[in-house]
């Protein structure tokens, strides 16, 4: 992309050490002076750049290095629009999005070329490449949103959306100007080979890329390497849009969709995306847009003024004209109106591009070409305020209504317990144990029990809460590390759980050591029985963030325990961050009472369901899970509401039929607030009188199946289950 020239007088600095050292100390000392004042560091730093650029104090030059850097620097915030996009906003409000980029791109079109022509007396095509100029816009105060946390609210979502549908409309324009322009006539078939190649482009990186990012990250789970393949392929997807001749920042922007399920939010390597990004690319590329910035063209007479105030006006009042028309059409609230218009305001990389074309074509004079650069800098500048002041208003209105939800949903602190024993392991359980956390849910705390103070046994116990540690710190989550003398493994979850009011306790499921050893272990069994708080147990093959669905059975009545709500919203919170559709195996009336808890929740999960009403259900989902599901199975503890005696046979039956799936075995908590009561005589005759025996089984399941068939006339087959 070509920009307008740039005085050629050498500046202060230019040894590559100097010119690095003063570009880290503009990023570190701008937002640290302009906070006071209430600037958003984005203007800080496209003002700090006019200040030390070659129209400014001649400090640096705006040499090859800023070229590089601001080019990553555009595709990098693209490509953090496209990744931090929560998928199931997206299609909710794919509609709106369309709409508002629409009304966005047509608004600034007709107003720009009608104006245009009138007030700059231009002639009807220069009207129209003027026009696709003001259309189009970038997300340069996207960081401020995303700051805030605001990246998957329904005004964002709809202004990305609408940006990629306004630029290419305007590239489209400028394409079919440039080529009037050139051959003397306007050619259809060069603008449906544009489309062609558009669709073709996207249609290859949907198929190719997530394949062989499920395959990457399943046979590398190093983050460095998994951090370097995200990179090469954003910028692989910006390469091949800009050959296929669509915009790079298009590019970057799709494989920022594409990848967005296996980068879940919270994830090390979401962490170091965002952190690379918003520490060094963008900064770079926010400085060098102000370096191109000259505020001396503001003296060079009233034809000067004139027409950047003309411009200026133009894109701003047609950008608050579409985000109103939106308001109207969808009945949106102002603050959301503020959000879009604000989002939209500012003109840069295309405006650069469609000015520099024009007057290297001669269309625009060097009036046009100053006009364009002061209204570059206002509407940055209006487009950051107004953005970080509706932001501010935007997660005041969103921290009201959560606090008002979560007052009516639970009073329970949320802390989860995690137990470790080996220093392989801590990552997986820590990941999914953040995965699974909501906004509003307590501490984590990660546990490990020893019975002998051994150094060995020391060392173990140390390293092990060091990679749970680091694992929390690489999302910016801090976690609890208890280092526990006692008994047994038992007693030390179960006294952590009484003293620090544990909701839950996620473990990982034990490698089985000789022939006689049971699925769950005995100090599983052991701590079901002396805790009645919730349990997930965890074996997964390959890493969650790449599982294509959520697969959960639920047995009947299970609506009716006491941690019903809290491992629905732990397996919805688990597919938002992991990005796939969940699918819930019940009842009829399990799946009204899932279907409610999600929507008083409100999350933003695909939920789909399936009917399972017996055992026999259960049995033929056997030959329906895939390798790359993640099964979930919601079990009961004896005596509860939602225990069955088929729930006896469980273990036995996932170690037959599923033991090379990724698995989660769920124990809700149960009884209410009052443990279960076990007497000696219990614990010895529970696997004397507890099960029945096998025969009994399916005596009774065949009565069962006897009986539906002669109420229903259903046939065997009909009880399939279609996932």
């Amino acid at each position: 992309m070509g920009v307008p020239s740039i005085q050629a007088v050498t500046p202060i600095l230019t040894a590559p050490v100097s010119i690095f050292l003063a570009v880290l100390l503009i990023i570190l000392v701008t937002p640290v002076l302009l906070h006071k004042l209430k600037i958003p560091h984005v203007i800080g730093l496209i003002i700090a750049g006019v200040i030390v650029g070659p129209y400014g104090v001649n400090l640096l030059a705006r040499d090859m290095s800023f070229e590089v850097f601001g080019q990553v620097g555009i595709l990098y915030l693209m490509f953090l629009a496209g990744i931090e996009i929560d998928m199931y906003h997206l299609k909710k409000n794919l509609r709106r999005g369309a709409v508002f980029g629409a009304f966005t791109f047509a608004v600034p079109m007709i107003v720009g070329a009608v104006a245009s022509h009138f007030l700059l007396h231009l002639d009807i095509l220069t009207s129209v490449l003027m026009a696709s100029m003001f259309a189009a816009h970038t997300l340069i105060a996207y960081p401020i949103v995303s700051r805030f946390g605001l990246t998957r609210t329904a005004p964002v979502v709809i202004a990305i959306t609408g940006t990629i549908f306004t630029v290419l409309g305007s590239l489209i324009v400028l394409a079919a100007v440039v080529g009037i322009f050139r051959e003397g006539e306007f050619r259809i078939w060069g603008t449906a080979g544009l489309l062609l190649r558009l669709i073709g482009y996207c249609a290859a990186v949907t198929y190719v890329y997530p394949r062989l990012t499920r395959w990457f990250f399943r046979r590398w789970n190093d983050n460095i390497l998994q951090f370097i393949y995200v990179l090469a392929m954003m910028f692989l997807a910006a390469q091949l849009a800009s050959l296929a001749g669509i915009e790079d920042v298009f590019g970057a922007f799709f494989a920022g969709l594409v990848l967005n399920r296996y980068i879940p939010a919270k994830s090390p390597l979401m962490g170091r995306i965002e952190f690379v990004g918003n520490a060094i690319f963008i900064p770079y590329f926010l400085i060098g847009v102000g370096m191109m910035i000259n505020i001396g063209v503001i003296t060079k007479g009233l034809g000067t003024l004139y027409a950047a105030g003309v411009m200026s006006g133009i894109a701003m009042v047609s950008k608050w004209l579409a985000a109103w028309f939106t308001q109207l059409s969808f009945r949106l609230k102002p603050l959301d109106r503020a959000m879009l218009y604000q989002l939209s305001n500012a003109h840069t990389a295309v405006a650069l591009a469609v000015v520099t074309i024009g007057y290297g074509m001669g269309l625009f004079d060097e009036i046009i070409l100053n006009g364009t650069v002061v209204m570059i800098l206002i509407t940055c500048t209006v487009s950051s305020l107004g953005t970080s002041r509706a932001a501010q208003k935007l997660k005041v209105e969103l921290m009201s209504d959560e606090a008002e939800d979560g007052s009516n949903v639970m009073n329970k602190k949320g802390n989860v317990l995690i137990p470790i024993a080996n220093p392989l392991t801590a990552e997986e359980l820590v990941d999914l144990a953040l995965m699974m956390k909501g906004r509003r849910e307590g501490t984590v705390y990660a546990l490990h029990v020893r019975n002998d103070n051994s150094a060995s046994s020391r060392a173990i116990g140390r390293n092990s809460l060091d990679v749970a540690e680091q694992a929390a710190a690489s999302v910016d989550v801090r976690i609890t590390p208890l280092e526990r003398y006692d008994m047994n493994f038992v007693t030390g979850v179960v006294n952590t759980i009484e003293e620090r009011d544990i909701d839950r306790v996620i473990i990982g499921l034990h490698r089985r050591t000789n022939v006689i050893d049971s699925f769950f272990g005995d100090k599983l069994i052991q701590l079901l029985r002396s805790t009645n708080k919730m349990v997930v147990i965890s074996r997964c093959f390959i890493p969650v963030n790449t599982v294509a669905r959520i697969v959960v059975t639920v047995p009947g009545k299970a609506q009716f325990e006491t941690g019903f709500t809290t491992w629905v919203a732990s397996m919805c919170n688990l597919a938002g961050q992991v990005g796939c559709r969940i699918i819930f195996c019940c009842s009829d009336a399990t799946r009204q009472a899932i279907a409610g808890a999600i929507v008083r929740g409100k999350y933003g999960v695909r939920a789909e369901y399936r009917r399972m009403e017996e055992w026999d259900d259960f049995v033929l989902l056997s030959n329906r899970i895939k390798e790359d599901d993640l099964f979930v199975v919601v079990s009961a503890r004896r005596a509860s509401l939602s225990h069955s005696s088929e729930l006896d046979t469980l273990p036995d039956f996932l170690q037959k039929y599923f033991a090379q799936n990724n698995l989660i075995v769920i124990y809700p908590e149960q009884f209410g607030d009052e443990p279960e009561i076990l007497t000696m005589a219990d614990v010895l005759s529970t696997d004397m009188v507890a099960a029945p025996s096998s025969l009994w089984l399916r005596i009774r399941r065949a009565y069962r199946k006897l009986l539906n068939m002669r109420k229903t006339g259903r046939s065997n087959e009909s009880k399939n289950i279609e996932l």
